[in-house]
């Protein structure tokens, strides 16, 4: 079996859903529209495979879904803590001016200045945008951590995202 270069984590079950075989899983997007729509997931339980997804659906925060050859509460359960991973190239394709996560992160980040910031290492959510992790790769003077800054992702800081060229300009001072 060939695993695919390009699969993204997206999810890990929490458990059984049911009495027929249906898992419940804990997605990491808040749309979770990747998983939802990828026929073929890959599970690392007991080790890393593929398995056809015949059936998903939100239930509540969470995502259902029916897998081939999971028939049971039993087989269900055996599943639990199994992170879900897809191919990148089964996202569903996003307009210009959207993102997925996923493609921000390792990206150069520097200032209208020009001056570098580091680079985008995360991406959170606060509930009202979602916030840019940069972080410089050495550590800050008298620090063993390196330097980080939160910056929400929205128009009135981050100008462009360039992802042929990997970088984002934002409007950010060095010292903020």
């Amino acid at each position: 079996m060939t695993v695919p270069d390009d699969l993204v984590l997206v999810g890990h079950v929490t458990g059984a859903y049911g009495i027929h075989g249906w898992v419940r899983i804990k997605p990491y997007s808040a749309d979770a529209d990747a998983m939802l729509h990828a026929k073929t997931w890959w599970l690392d339980k007991p080790d890393l495979h593929d398995v056809d997804m015949m059936q998903a659906k939100h239930h509540g925060d969470d995502v259902v879904a029916s897998l081939v050859g999971i028939a049971d509460r039993n087989g269900a359960e055996a599943l639990k803590g199994a992170t879900v991973q897809i191919r990148r190239s089964h996202f569903p394709v996003l307009t210009d001016d959207e993102f997925y996560w996923v493609d921000l992160i390792g990206l150069e980040v520097e200032n209208l200045q020009g001056e570098s910031l580091g680079s985008v290492v995360g991406l959170m959510d606060n509930g009202a945008q979602a916030i840019l992790q940069v972080q410089v790769q050495a550590p800050v003077a008298g620090s063993d951590k390196p330097k980080e800054w939160l910056i929400p992702f929205v128009d009135q800081f981050v100008k462009t995202v360039d992802q042929e060229a990997k970088k984002i300009t934002v409007d950010w001072g060095l010292d903020y």
